[in-house]
């Protein structure tokens, strides 16, 4: 019997570049995902931050559990650069990630600069209009 439509967490199961990003989401591995992103070495997530203007350490917890496998970290921070709060870089110093927050745009063609390079990056990224 039809099961009707089951909704899931966002979640891509892999490393894909970003192919475009505006209209408040973006486009990776043909597909099409609206709102923001993490993009983890366990693949790319559906991400929503509580205040994407003052992030917090538990916006990242998903991130910090695979804080081994990652040693930089890329914050598309929106339209504008935000620095990221005291807390939040004094959590990912200690679980020994660089963290480098930049505008989206440029959060993610760094992400894919460095993802084709094969290095250990992870990106959040605050979809843009």
């Amino acid at each position: 019997m039809a099961k009707g439509i089951v909704i899931r967490e966002a979640h891509f199961p892999g490393r894909a570049p970003i192919e475009a990003y505006g209209n408040g989401g973006f486009r990776f591995a043909d597909m099409s995902h609206r709102g923001s992103l993490l993009c983890l070495p366990s693949g790319i997530h559906g991400w929503e931050p509580a205040d994407p203007s003052a992030l917090t350490v538990a916006d990242f917890e998903r991130l910090l559990a695979q804080a081994d496998k990652i040693e930089i970290l890329l914050v598309g921070t929106g339209r504008d650069l935000r620095p990221l709060p005291a807390q939040l870089r004094a959590a990912l110093k200690a679980a020994g990630i660089a963290a480098d927050p930049m505008a989206t745009g440029a959060a993610v063609r760094t992400y894919n600069v460095l993802l084709a390079e094969d290095r250990a990056v992870a990106a959040a990224l605050i979809a843009v209009d």
